[in-house]
């Protein structure tokens, strides 16, 4: 649930926090004070794209924030007191940034738990309706089969790719013998020169310390004659220390303990002196070595441009061509094994997919009826619903990632006309309520036992709508607050009515600057609002009485 929003430098808006709370949360003004201009901020934390057109003028960069409350946190995520802070940052260079609790994340990662942030439904996403993909992600969701859906796609997949293997394999004789006499060459080349990993970054010390053999053997000697070496040396120098407050040690026992940590001090000395001197008498100058080593390391580097950038790729480019070689020298036992392994893909495939458009036609059967009681109490009664499947084209050409279903939902608005696809029937308004049925009845299947409800965000859900059909929708919305909390902007009173909490948005002008503003209102404030929504700027005594009668009548429905 959203309980808090804070945007800066977006669009019209200087800085903004808004508090929501549980239920229905509607959003009025006039219009272009920047109702939608939240939505699309709000958008932004749910993974939507982000504009540098959009930060406020003279700005560097924009902000939004929503701090968000769980009861059951989202796989990953470790939440104090079941609170997660979601963050945007859009700058000036079109690039954003995202975090989560103050931890930088990806965008896929913000993408990834958005469904349990919430949802938006704006205008745009009703023509979604009109296609069949879209159509059937959402009778998937509402059917679980989104796990036979991803179980048919991989084997799709899978069969496909087996498909282009085999038809490589199968390709002419000529090209064949070009591919394995090249592969054959790569392999030779890479075999001879016998490579190790981590080789390269081994030699590379080694001829360090052999182009540079006298100043290390003049740097290590001065440094081995300083502690040990000479007459005064740190290690005598200490030694002599020592022996001094041992003397001392009689006298007091702080003597003592000093003297212990300077013969701990000698034995290091010591010790790092005798690795030096061991060291310096393994150096010897070997032009020949250094030789080799050079040569070793130009023909490594003349296989690091052909073959990958590190000795780690090039043993990996020889281990595919190997493979390669290997398949091409047994072509017809691997032409056998992948007509067979396609084989037994495409009848895997075949199972998916049919227990895929199984439980999708079963789904389809219970989702017909809720829709349609829905849409009876939004207005259209006599509204018919229904989903249609098309086999498509017979065989393998039917084959899809999403299995082989063609489906289309249609609709009858009126008794008496045919059922027809959506984007040939429906008029502004009742797509409007379609895809708040739909919305709603897909929300209520997916819902999770949580006493913290998701937020379900409509933009504009009363487009091309009034009078008793916006009552309607007002009413279903008012419903389906009890089980979301809803962030919903709207024009029309007889929905504004029906709001838990009612929240204006509006303009004002500051230094010559416009700034959007957002103010949550009730009591006579909220029946002012109501009476400018039904009759505009000028405000009538009469819209006074019909606003007070709304807000009753909406009152008196929400308690029954």
């Amino acid at each position: 649930m959203l309980h808090q929003l804070e945007i800066e430098n977006y669009a019209v808006i200087d800085r903004l926090r808004v508090s929501f709370h549980a239920g229905l949360n509607l959003l009025t003004g006039e219009t272009g004070s920047g109702k939608s201009i939240l939505v699309d901020a709000l958008s932004l934390l749910f993974g939507d794209k982000a504009s540098s057109e959009l930060i406020r003028a003279g700005k560097e960069r924009a902000r939004v924030a929503g701090l968000f409350e769980f009861s059951d946190p989202p796989e990953g995520l470790e939440l104090e007191s079941g609170e997660l802070l979601v963050e945007r940052e859009i700058l000036a260079n079109g690039k954003s940034r995202a975090y989560l609790n103050g931890r930088l994340v990806t965008l896929a990662a913000l993408r990834a738990i958005a469904p349990r942030l919430g949802d938006i439904h704006g205008q745009h996403e009703q023509q979604d309706l009109f296609t069949p993909q879209a159509q059937m992600e959402m009778l998937d969701r509402f059917s679980g089969a989104m796990e036979l859906r991803e179980r048919a796609a991989s084997l799709f997949q899978r069969w496909k790719s087996a498909g282009e293997r085999l038809a490589a394999m199968k390709a002419n004789e000529q090209e064949r013998l070009r591919l394995l006499d090249l592969w054959k060459f790569q392999q030779r080349e890479i075999r001879e020169a016998n490579l190790r990993v981590g080789e390269d970054a081994a030699l590379e010390e080694e001829k360090r310390v052999l182009a540079n053999l006298s100043r290390i053997q003049q740097g290590a000697g001065c440094a081995y004659e300083a502690l040990y070496g000479a007459p005064n040396s740190a290690a005598s120098q200490v030694k002599s220390a020592a022996r001094a407050l041992e003397d001392l040690a009689r006298f007091d026992a702080l003597f003592g303990r000093l003297a212990q940590a300077l013969q701990s001090v000698r034995i290091s000395l010591e010790e790092t002196a005798f690795e030096l001197r061991q060291r310096l008498d393994r150096l010897e100058a070997n032009p020949e070595r250094l030789g080799e080593i050079e040569d070793r390391l130009a023909l490594i580097e003349r296989l690091k441009r052909k073959y990958g950038p590190s000795v780690d790729e090039i043993v990996s480019f020889l281990a595919r061509v190997e493979e390669q070689v290997g398949e091409l020298e047994s072509s017809e036992e691997t032409i056998q094994r992948l007509e067979k392994e396609r084989c037994e893909l495409a009848a895997q495939y075949e199972e998916a997919a049919g227990q895929l458009s199984r439980r999708r036609r079963q789904g389809a059967e219970r989702l017909e009826k809720p829709v349609e009681r829905e849409l009876a109490a939004l207005a259209m009664e006599r509204t018919r619903f229904s989903v249609a499947f098309d086999a498509g084209p017979p065989g393998e050409e039917a084959w899809g990632a999403d299995g082989f279903d063609h489906l289309c939902f249609l609709v009858s608005p009126n008794p008496g006309e045919p059922l027809r696809p959506l984007a040939q029937v429906a008029s502004g308004g009742e797509l409007s309520r379609i895809t708040l049925a739909i919305k709603t009845v897909l929300a209520a299947a997916e819902r999770k036992p949580d006493p913290l409800p998701r937020t379900l965000v409509f933009d504009e859900i009363d487009a091309g709508i009034g009078g008793r059909a916006a009552e309607a929708v007002g009413r279903r919305l008012q419903r389906l607050s009890r089980s979301f909390q809803l962030l919903c902007v709207t024009h029309l009173p007889q929905i504004a009515g029906f709001a838990d909490h009612h929240y204006v948005v509006g303009k004002q002008v500051k230094a010559g600057r416009t700034i959007t503003t957002v103010t949550e209102i009730e009591g006579d404030e909220r029946v002012r609002e109501l009476a400018r929504m039904l009759s505009g700027a000028q405000v009538t005594r009469e819209a006074m009485r019909q606003a007070e009668q709304l807000l009753q009548a909406a009152r008196a429905e929400v308690r029954s």
